[in-house]
């Protein structure tokens, strides 16, 4: 996973839901993409283990201006956002769920350290 994308924030304007209350886990899919409906399947998990940890799908057919101020170039992308809804983490591909804990961590750590 890439360390922050500058300091590139996003809110509920752009996700069409709520930041979530430690972090924010958000997913670019499109529609015939067999390795997001995984990648959905494991940040569904990992966001109901966590508390306070929320998953927004963004379709990138449907938010191609968002795509491309994010530099999106392949589906599934995933960012993790801090509560501040700053770009901290960020994947390409399909996930491990421990890969995906791990940053969550790194992102609830550097939040609570004011980094």
């Amino acid at each position: 996973m890439r360390v922050r994308d500058g300091d590139r924030r996003l809110g509920a304007a752009e996700l069409g839901g709520e930041l979530g209350e430690r972090a924010t886990l958000v997913q670019f899919s499109s529609a015939f993409c067999a390795p997001c409906r995984a990648t959905r399947r494991i940040l569904g998990e990992v966001a109901g283990l966590v508390p306070g940890v929320t998953h927004v799908e963004i379709d990138a057919e449907a938010h191609l201006s968002l795509v491309r101020a994010l530099d999106i170039a392949k589906t599934p992308t995933v960012l993790v956002l801090d509560t501040d809804g700053r770009v901290v983490r960020r994947a390409v591909g399909q996930p491990r769920k421990a890969d995906v804990i791990a940053a969550l961590g790194q992102a609830v750590r550097a939040e609570s350290s004011g980094a």
